[in-house]
């Protein structure tokens, strides 16, 4: 007897009623086979069978269903038993059922003896081995698909909010603990060792569940990334902005609003991001919902629109209450959720406790009163038959464009389960889908626009039958593929789709390299697992394998026809907004074992910099050591492992050292270079003359500067032209030439003469003539950017000869929060041995303002984020503290905490965490932050070199 499994998520329509009519037809027919289903696939096939009439019963007698749920490998379609081997079973559980043969194995050399049936119907089924834990959503409708991110401070919860989200919306079948390391999207070795987010990971699900939609009504679609919320991986953060549609935000309520919170705050501002917010670990001892929402206002400077408030008995945190539905959820220990309409609501609270049904009626009064005056349509409304409806479609509207002026508030404890349900309801409600943000924008050559406008301003004359985009993408990742064996040669590169379809393959045009790529196959990500999909739709999240050139920020457009000329398109320069790469603040050192292992070692660094732009190397040729700079210790730690895990890294590793820079402190005179010699078995001659200057402040003739090379330095080309108004030399292509001297005076400032660390802050002028530096058409290529290079680098030497070279430290932004005995001592060490500046100090355990319905300050409403929100219009819940008797200072663990806000030199803070540990016993926290690069004077600048 041979056996049948249909997968519940098979891509075949076996599953559906009339599928699994023909195959009970056929199991009916041939007697020996027995067929296997999934729980969910029961009625189905009952259906089917009760559609064969009394014929059945002859099926009935030689078939049987299972519950194969948790099988991981599943055979997805017909086999014979003659033809097929018997293979070894790994689960018990299977092995018990001895009526029926079991044919699934981990053995992936069994699945390819597989063989094929036709069935009378003339459809033919093959064993295949593949993964059907996941469905996927590549083609859901713009309107129904929500890209939203998980941002927040470490520790605020995000990865264990993913987990109930994903379990609570049936993703996953088992809820995955931080703290045990069975998460799903925090799956490398390393976040399941440290218990901490490194790499964003991202996720689709569907909410609501199509099973408890209403009629008529689909589920969305849900793109979710999980974001790290330490500082040094801030970029991960960052380079997944641009391709959000909307952000969950999560406050930890004991801690409140913390130093990485206003971060990623101001980098979702950034982009434009549509927020919404949720109070996290309201069960905690020490939680306070009202100084979670004061700060909301005070700190991240966004008016809080307290859409849920949170239901307490006495002191005990058990629900949350929706104050636009006016609809309680209360959770049992036991995670079991009971819901709470209108009329049940106010009897229970009527009874038990009036305060909080009175807080119930004062939020919604205030968050009326508040949306009136954001909104004017809002106030046309009759605001006593004011629906649920009227009321989220007026949020929705205003939170869409992303200024950050007011946010939606939510609470919960999502380890207990309490909110989370709701929370993703909010998602739904509030958070707008792709369509009902503002227009894309993008440029053309530094010129900005929107896309619709820039496809109808080249789609006029000449250049009419050129332009043709029928899928327009960004990359917002690049990484190994993590179901490859060989997963450092594989790479995933992850799109987002902003116009048309996206096809799994196929030639995109790269329109920030300038090149064109064939792109091999296309996936749906889930966190470490792929699923092949045919094509991404518009707004779709996946990822295209076999790109060799595309990075982070890169912009992939598709033809729509084949055979496309980009380089005769002004389309093909059209740029999506990228991230920007910060800055490094720290470095280390590697020796290859030996002068073979070079080019491996510079490969591993080559492909880990490729999946985090913000790691750089370089290679000193006379010490024969790399460079890898990052963002700190950890990107750092964390980068290492990677390179020995993953690209088999063999180096001598040095200690982590602070990421100085070189700046040229005055004008250097002219350096004219004349390179004549052989560069790739190809001779020739090429000059040009250097001078360098430092780069003037942000607005101060910024215009002058033609090419912009990094936030650190830039570089004008002039070419002089000859006085008797000849004109250029015959065959001189000056657009060849500016390209080529570009190159190599960018290539020059990367390493300077003093501590051969990075140039910054520095213009280079390259003036070229070429009745006098122009020697023929023969010229190779190379010589020219030679020619720039030496010059630079005559300019860079001249100056530090002349004392004109000096050296850049970076100095971080600093937030301490410590228990107010060990303030003094921490002020003191860091404005004495330190060499820091403490900015300010602030009572952390200060109660934020008391309730009050007051009015939307104007500059609020005109969205400026000049002015700070007067603290005593907005409403704040109160804590139940303020209206119930309990031991109140023994429930919250109170101790007076405070902040610190200082500069310090990072040199100074490559340890202070530990130091900061013995000195407050553990009872603190530290967040850093690169503030900008200081001149290092005196003894100091001696002792660095």
């Amino acid at each position: 007897m041979g056996f049948l499994f249909v997968s519940e998520n098979s891509s075949l329509e076996s599953h559906t009623t009339a599928g699994l009519l023909a195959l009970v037809t056929f199991i009916y027919q041939r007697k020996q086979l027995a067929l296997q289903l999934s729980s969910a696939q029961i009625p189905s096939y009952l259906a089917a069978k009760k559609q064969l009439g009394k014929g059945a019963g002859g099926a009935k007698k030689c078939t049987r269903y299972l519950f194969l749920d948790k099988v991981p490998l599943v055979a997805s379609m017909l086999c014979s038993r003659r033809s097929f081997p018997t293979c070894r079973s790994w689960n018990s559980g299977l092995r018990r059922l001895r009526s029926v043969p079991v044919l699934v194995s981990s053995s992936r050399s069994a699945w390819s003896r597989t063989s094929a049936l036709r069935s009378p119907l003339g459809t033919q089924y093959s064993l295949r081995c593949y993964t059907g834990d996941a469905t996927t959503y590549y083609d859901a409708k713009v309107e129904d698909i929500r890209n939203i991110g998980i941002i927040a401070h470490v520790d605020a919860g995000k990865t264990t909010t993913t987990e109930r989200m994903l379990f609570h919306s049936g993703l996953t079948k088992h809820l995955g603990n931080v703290d045990s390391g069975d998460t799903v999207t925090d799956f490398l070795p390393m976040e399941r060792d440290r218990g901490i987010t490194i790499q964003s990971a991202a996720i689709t699900f569907q909410w609501p569940r199509p099973a408890e939609c209403a009629p008529g009504v689909s589920p969305k679609t849900v793109n979710l990334i999980d974001t790290p919320g330490h500082q040094d991986f801030r970029f991960e953060v960052d380079r997944c902005m641009p391709v959000l549609d909307g952000a969950v935000c999560i406050i930890d309520s004991v801690k409140g609003v913390e130093a990485h919170t206003e971060r990623v705050w101001a980098s979702a501002q950034q982009f434009a991001i549509p927020r919404i917010l949720y109070v996290n670990k309201l069960d905690r001892d020490g939680a306070s919902f009202q100084r979670s929402v004061s700060e909301i206002a005070s700190r991240l400077n966004s008016w809080p629109l307290v859409l849920q408030i949170p239901w307490w008995e006495k002191d005990t945190f058990v629900g949350v209450i929706d104050v636009v539905d006016r609809v309680g959820y209360r959770w049992k220990s036991s995670g079991a959720k009971a819901t709470f309409d209108q009329e049940k609501l106010n009897a229970v609270l009527g009874e038990s406790n009036p305060a909080l049904s009175a807080q119930l009626d004062e939020a919604y009064q205030a968050l009326l009163n508040a949306l009136c005056e954001l909104d004017e349509a809002f106030l046309d409304q009759d605001l006593d038959n004011m629906t649920p409806e009227i009321i989220k479609t007026t949020i929705r509207k205003l939170i869409s464009a992303g200024d950050g002026r007011m946010v939606p508030v939510f609470a919960g404890s999502s380890l207990r389960n309490i909110g989370v349900d709701p929370l993703l309801d909010a998602v739904v409600d509030y958070l707008p889908s792709a369509n009902e943000r503002p227009p894309l924008e993008v440029s053309i050559d530094g010129v900005k626009s929107t896309l619709e406008q820039a496809i109808k301003n080249q789609s006029s004359g000449k250049n009419k039958r050129l332009v043709g985009i029928s899928a327009l993408a960004s990359v917002f990742k690049v990484a190994n593929d993590f179901n490859k064996h060989d997963a450092a040669k594989s790479m995933l590169s992850f799109v987002r789709v902003y116009h048309g379809k996206l096809p799994a393959t196929g030639e995109v045009w790269n329109a920030t390299r300038g090149v064109a790529e064939h792109a091999m196959s296309m996936v749906q990500i889930s966190a470490n697992k792929t699923h092949q999909i045919p094509h991404l739709s518009t707004a779709q999240i996946g990822a295209l394998k076999g790109l060799k050139e595309a990075k982070t920020g890169d912009t992939l457009i598709v033809a729509t026809h084949a055979g496309h000329k980009w380089t005769e398109n002004p389309l093909s320069r059209l740029q999506v907004r990228p991230a920007e790469i910060p800055h490094p603040v720290a470095f280390i050192t590697m020796a290859p074992h030996s002068r073979s292992g070079i080019k491996s070692v510079e490969s591993a660094l080559e492909r880990l910099s490729r999946e985090d732009p913000s790691l750089r190397f370089s290679y000193n040729d006379k010490e024969e050591i790399f460079i890898l700079s990052g963002m700190g210790r950890l990107h750092i730690e964390v980068s290492l492992d990677r390179l020995k895990t993953v690209y088999g890294l063999e180096a001598n590793i040095f200690g982590i050292e602070v990421e100085y820079k070189e700046c040229i402190l005055q004008a250097t005179v002219p350096q004219r270079h004349l390179f004549d010699g052989v560069v790739n078995s190809k001779s020739g001659k090429a000059a040009c003359t250097a001078t360098l200057e430092p780069k003037p402040e942000a607005g101060e003739e910024e215009e002058r500067y033609a090419v912009r090379i990094d936030e650190d330095n830039a570089v004008r080309i002039t070419f002089v032209e000859n006085p008797d108004g000849s004109g250029w030399p015959e065959g001189f292509d000056l657009e060849k030439t500016r390209h080529e001297l570009l190159n190599g005076a960018a290539a020059a400032l990367r390493t300077g003469p003093r501590l051969r660390r990075p140039v910054h802050g520095c213009v280079a002028n390259v003036a070229y003539n070429p009745a006098t530096d122009f020697f023929g058409t023969g010229t190779p290529s190379s010589h020219n950017v030679k020619a720039a290079y030496n010059a630079v680098k005559a300019c860079l030497k001249d100056a530090h000869a002349k004392s004109l070279v000096g050296i850049l430290e970076p100095v971080m932004r600093v937030d301490i929060t410590c228990p107010e005995s060990a303030a003094d001592a921490i002020q003191h060490d860091i404005s004495g041995a330190r060499g820091g500046t403490v900015l300010e100090v602030t009572d952390r355990s200060a109660e934020g303002p008391s309730a009050a319905a007051g009015t939307v300050a104007d500059d609020v409403i005109q969205g400026t984020g000049e002015g700070r929100i007067p603290l005593e219009s907005v409403y704040v819940p109160r804590d139940p503290y303020e209206s119930v008797q309990s031991l109140r200072d023994q429930k919250k663990g109170l101790v007076r905490m405070l902040e610190m806000k200082a500069v310090v030199p990072f040199k100074e803070m490559l340890d202070y965490d530990s130091k900061l540990r013995s000195m407050t016993a553990g009872r603190h926290s530290l967040a850093m932050s690169l503030d900008t690069f200081q001149r290092v004077t005196g003894a100091r600048e001696k002792a660095i070199g």
